[in-house]
């Protein structure tokens, strides 16, 4: 008996027996998605390459081979009633492979547990169905997963001969009823059928020869693969570097010459993707899964759990295409980089093509593949991907500095790339590099791309310290990470903004970009950043957006300055609990709705406004707001039910957005374009002059909405045998769409015919078309009907047969080229489409930046109408005295319901009353939750927001500074003190009037002496020299009483009460004037649970220090003096430094760095000699005092 007849020997049971091997399906992996009728999904029979269109001389019975019968297919349904159109048999995909290898976990919904994988699946009856489609794959052990066969994954087959695959296995099958009567028979023998003998492509010497083929295969296989691959057991990069050498590329792989020409040509294809994408996880499509193999797939092993199919080289794991974007984002989380290769044809396009392909000419016959992108965590731009509706950056980081202790310059490029925004930053920084760590603070970059080796170590420690698990991106010099000309030449042979990009014209590059030029080392940072996305393949489609623009991170003269200690100390962003939001100034007021709505109001709290006239029009329009209740409501509910317009338009700029998300941005902005229309007739009602310009300026997208409105339809398609919705030309507006739609339908039609004829020529009118699959327009037949002998069978059950005959499947491979073609056209078509609404990309990106300025404005009103009672809007002072007054103000991060409970207090700096606090009182008494309060409260005025107080009158900040907290920065080699003294000597260097300091307990990191002379010169300069507001939170009672009679101090407390019974402590929380004599650190200790032997010792130890070591009076009347001096006793040494002062006012222009030279209001004569003056009436007012 041969091979063939071997295989398929008669089943005599009633019902065919089901094969050995076990049957998976997706669905297995998630019942809950299973579906509730199990249908039975045909598996390919391998057959030889045949061409798409039956030969003319071929026998008419040769053009279809005869199929096995294995088993039948449960239907609930009976026979199909008579029809001429056919139906489609929902599709459930199946894989099977030897020693139960497969994708057992491969699906976001799959357990990750070994235990389940261990779990026997059910087995599945199938049936065989013919196979035209070929493909390239690799076939070690069994089944290959065909490209086009959604049912398939296994091991890959690396061949790319254009063949069918053999049988899985050499296994006893069921016989059709055509192979019963060649059962038997040689297959050279002619009387095998009444027409011309079968050709070389027949079934059954197919079978036998493919069998054949399939073991010289295995076995060759077998042999390649019995030693590891040498060059991935001494792994080095592309340069020949082994892996721990200093020069070491970890994104390359060297693979020998020799190697490359034993490869496959699926194994070529393979590793020339993954030899230059060492480092990161490649994500190979193959048919309907993506496969992970080598060192992927170890880590989706290890990680992940994934099955594996081990062998010596290119061990592999694979997940279902549908769940890329789940598994894509598990490995990002992780930290990996994540690369996609896919398919760029389907299997029939791959026979289009080669069809096509001039005679002679080298076709290559396998699927063609291509990187189309690589994913990392500071650079997603797919919606599945983010799950955060804030900002990522990655940043581009350019630094020049000739020594450590020389202060640096900096160039830096920072890009959102889910919105394709660019934003370009230069600066001279000092030493403490203030500018760049405020940067960071305020951007938070997921990702850096720096030169490798060049960045200096101070700058190192700062992004360390102040970024969590940044992903470094080291570029090696100029080859990678280009200069200023490189970056230029690269813009222009890139043909990002146009064809016309010569610098000459000045016609098409964006006009901060001509500006960035002049600036080597911003050209250097932004040819960094272009480089590394253009490795992502996300370069074109970002810069040609051209949303590129200027940051300013300081911007000294129209915003509030937040360095990044401010934002970390008044935990702005991040609380210092967890890093979280919650409790944050941003999680209170970031009430917007929209996620550009979010993003921008971010913009505005990291600069809060200066201008009096600018706070005051965003606080008309919040109380507009507030006092139109109506308004907010329609507002809020238009807002919520728009999608994130400002990443869709840069998807759709980038050809990256479906169809649905499309439809999403067309109703998005229709709901806009009313939300503004509906608005109008309140124009007149509004105070603000703002919202009047943001309703009445908002750009006009009417016209162009009403043209995609028309444009196209929305149709329900069939792309690769599943309906979608797709894009597609409205009738008689496209010329060849509607060619294509009438020949398909001319098919269709013919279908019609012909299976009319089929029912006269067999005499049945039960006669239906059935869909399986690929496997169109089968011929389903109740099975007590005769059916000619050419006609082969494709499927049963236990009531109906499936059948083709010559005729139809010559027809089905037109058909599906149509298709293809169709297909085809609608994808080219949809770009179209897109392309046509990006040419308006500037006015949609305008209309979304009014509407999320509107939200934000609604953000900033809800948040001030939940501030709770009472709450005030600020008043602003334009003068040149500074002026800071709170009354009844509460922190304003407070949960709603515990506000009542908070105690409020009044706060009264600057004009009438003393620039400076001097704040003392109990530990844990409230004195850091004082200072912190009236800085947040500061930064919602000048927001532009309501404040937590009965009445605000300031006048606007530059800029606040913070020293709170005790920390310090090892990786800096600096201890607490240091850190301390550094952040204090930033502040005295940078501080001007019209700034906001405060300082928590400085001199706490030394010696009680060393800490008080300190703290004594600071708050003495700040006084002085300085003239800022001021609160200054202190242990040193000696220090309150050294300043007493100054006028421009004025010192503080903390209220408490002390039951002297009971020796208890109760906080009052009370901001109460004078001095607190006790710190009541005894009470703390006993809070804080130490025993109470412990605390005693530690009373008795205290009173006997201050009897004893009391710190010695330092006023000069204190001392020894003779009757001639005697007129000075009550003189400080203060009043006398403010003398000399005076006295070396002749000379300031040289000694300028000591009195703030960095104050823009004192490097003038003006500014000098106001100073001086101020400190003349401070010294007169401290004399009256002490002749008092």
């Amino acid at each position: 008996m041969t091979g063939s007849s071997k295989q398929n020997t008669k089943n005599t049971n009633a019902s065919v027996q089901a094969p050995p091997k076990i049957q998976k399906t997706l669905f297995s992996f998630f019942k809950s998605a299973a579906p509730k009728e199990k249908s039975v999904q045909d598996n390919p029979v391998d057959t030889h390459h045949e061409s798409a269109k039956p030969s003319s001389d071929a026998p008419t019975n040769d053009n279809v081979e005869p199929m096995d019968i294995d088993d039948e297919e449960t239907e609930n349904n009976g026979p199909s009633p008579a029809r001429t159109t056919r139906t489609r048999k929902k599709r459930t995909g199946y894989f099977e492979s030897d020693d139960d290898e497969g994708y057992v976990n491969s699906s976001p919904a799959a357990s990750s547990s070994s235990s389940d994988r261990g779990k026997k699946l059910k087995k599945k009856k199938t049936v065989r169905r013919i196979s035209d489609d070929s493909e390239d794959e690799y076939n070690p052990g069994g089944g290959g997963n065909n490209s086009d066969d959604d049912n398939e994954i296994d091991v890959p087959d690396f061949d790319d001969e254009n063949e069918d695959r053999a049988p899985k296995k050499t296994q006893r099958m069921a016989m059709s009823p055509l192979q019963e009567r060649f059962k038997g028979i040689s297959m050279k023998s002619p009387s095998m059928t009444s027409s011309a003998p079968r050709t070389g492509g027949s079934f059954l010497s197919s079978v036998s020869t493919k069998a054949e083929l399939k073991k010289d295969r295995n076995q060759k296989f077998k042999e390649k693969n019995e030693t590891r691959y040498s060059w991935l057991q001494d792994v080095k990069d592309a340069d020949g570097n082994p892996e721990g050498s200093p020069e070491y590329d970890p994104r390359t792989l060297y693979i020998p010459k020799s190697a490359w020409a034993g490869f496959t040509p699926f194994e070529k294809q393979f590793w020339e993707v993954k030899s230059k994408q060492w480092d990161t996880v490649v994500f190979f499509k193959k048919g309907k899964f993506y496969e992970l193999y080598e060192k992927d797939c170890d880590i989706g092993h290890k990680e992940f759990d994934l099955k594996m199919t081990d062998r010596v080289n290119m061990r592999m794991v694979g997940v279902p295409e549908m769940s890329f974007d789940y598994w894509a984002a598990q490995f990002i989380a992780k930290g990996h980089k994540v690369a996609r290769v896919d398919q760029m044809e389907t299997a029939i396009g791959k026979s289009m093509r080669e069809r096509e392909a001039e005679k002679g000419s080298k076709v290559d016959k396998i699927i063609r593949r291509e990187l189309t992108s690589v994913l990392t965590a500071g650079t997603l731009v797919d919606a599945g991907l983010l799950t955060n509706d804030m900002s990522t950056y990655c940043m581009s980081i350019a630094e020049r500095c000739p020594a450590e202790h020389v202060a640096p310059q900096f160039g830096i490029c920072f890009v959102d790339t889910s919105t394709a925004e660019f934003n370009l930053v230069t600066f001279e920084d000092d030493i403490n590099r203030t500018k760049f760590e405020t940067l960071i603070m305020q951007i938070k970059p997921r990702e850096l791309v720096t030169e490798k080796g060049r960045l200096s170590q101070a700058t190192r420690r700062i992004l360390k310290n102040g970024l969590n698990n940044p992903i470094w991106n080291m570029l090696a010099p100029e080859k990678e990470f280009w200069d200023a000309l490189t970056t230029e030449d690269e813009i222009r042979i890139g043909g990002y903004f146009g064809e016309d990009t010569d610098m000459d014209s000045n016609s098409s590059w964006p006009h901060v970009l001509k500006d960035a030029t002049k600036t080597p080392l911003l050209m250097k940072a932004l040819g960094g950043l272009i480089s590394y996305l253009r490795g992502l393949k996300l370069d074109k489609e970002l810069l040609s957006a051209k949303n590129i623009h200027a940051y300013d991170p300081i911007r000294n003269t129209t915003s509030l300055v937040l360095d990044g200690q401010t934002l970390a100390n008044l935990e702005i962003f991040e609380n210092s609990y967890d890093g979280s939001v919650e409790g944050t100034v941003f999680k209170l007021l970031g009430n917007s709705i929209t996620p550009f709505g979010k993003r921008l109001f971010k913009k505005w709290l990291c600069h809060p406004l200066r201008k009096p006239s600018d706070i005051n029009a965003r606080l008309d329009a919040i109380e507009d707001l507030m006092l139109l209740t109506e308004v907010q409501e329609t507002m809020t509910s238009k807002l919520a039910t728009m999608p994130d317009l400002e990443r869709l338009i840069s998807r759709i700029h980038s050809g990256r957005c479906k169809v649905k998300e499309f439809l999403t941005v067309l109703d998005g902005f229709r709901t806009a374009k009313d939300m503004v229309a509906w608005l109008k007739p309140y124009a007149d009602v509004f105070k603000s002059n703002l919202l009047k310009s943001l309703i009445g300026n908002f750009p006009d997208i009417n016209e162009q909405l009403d043209f995609f409105t028309n444009a196209f339809i929305i149709a329900d398609v069939d792309i690769d045998y599943q309906k979608v919705k797709a894009v597609v030309p409205k009738h008689g507006v496209n010329q060849r769409w509607d060619e294509l739609l009438a020949e398909i339908q001319q098919m269709e039609d013919e279908f019609n015919r012909h299976l009319q004829q089929l029912k006269k020529e067999i005499k049945c009118t039960r006669i239906a078309y059935k869909d399986l699959g690929k496997e169109i327009y089968q011929i389903e037949v109740p099975k007590d009907v005769k059916v000619p002998q050419n006609w082969i069978q494709l499927s049963t059950t236990s009531k109906v047969s499936r059948y083709w005959n010559s005729t139809i499947r010559g027809m089905v491979t037109k058909y599906k080229e149509l298709l293809e073609t169709k297909n085809g056209f609608i994808k080219n078509f949809t770009g179209e489409v897109y392309a046509d609404f990006d040419k308006e990309y500037e006015m949609w990106l305008m209309a979304v930046q009014y509407i999320a300025q509107l939200d934000a404005i609604m953000g900033l009103a809800k948040a001030s109408a939940n501030l709770g009672e009472p709450a005030c809007r600020p008043q602003l002072l334009d003068q040149e005295t500074s002026v800071l007054e709170f009354e009844e103000l509460r922190h304003p991060c407070v949960v709603p319901g515990v506000a009542t409970d908070f105690i409020p207090n009044d706060t009264r700096l600057g004009g009438s009353d003393p620039s400076i606090i001097v704040l003392t009182g109990p530990n844990m008494g409230g004195k850091s939750t004082l200072l912190r309060q009236t800085c947040v409260a500061i930064i919602m005025a000048q927001l532009g927001c309501y404040v937590p107080a009965r009445s605000c009158r300031i006048t606007p900040c530059d800029r606040i500074y913070t020293r709170i907290g005790a920390n310090d920065n090892i990786m800096a080699g600096q201890s607490t003190f240091m850190v301390e003294l550094a952040e204090t000597s930033k502040i005295l260097h940078e501080a001007t009037p019209r700034s906001m300091v405060i300082l928590d307990e400085l001199g706490r990191g030394t010696s009680t002496f060393d800490g008080y002379a300190i703290a004594y010169a600071v708050l003495h300069y700040l006084a002085t020299h300085v003239g800022c507001l001021a609160m200054f939170s202190t242990h040193y009672q000696t220090l309150c009483r050294e300043f007493e009679r100054n006028p421009e101090i004025n010192n503080m407390h903390m209220g408490y009460f002390m039951d002297e019974d009971e020796n208890k402590v109760t906080f009052l929380y009370k901001l109460t004037a004078g001095i607190c004599e006790k710190s009541f650190g005894m009470n703390v200790a006993t809070m804080a649970g130490v025993p109470s032997s412990v605390v005693q010792k530690a009373i008795r130890v205290a009173e006997e220090f201050e009897t004893t070591h009391r710190l010695k009076d330092t006023t000069y009347g204190s001392m020894d003096v003779d009757d001639a001096q005697s007129d000075l006793t009550g003189v400080t040494p203060a009043i006398l430094s403010d003398f000399a002062y005076l006295w070396r006012a002749a000379d300031m222009d040289e000694r300028a760095e000591e009195i703030g030279d960095k104050a823009q209001d004192m490097v003038t004569s003006e500014g000098r000699q106001q100073r001086q003056t101020q400190v003349l009436r401070r010294i007169l007012k401290g004399l009256s005092r002490t002749t008092m």
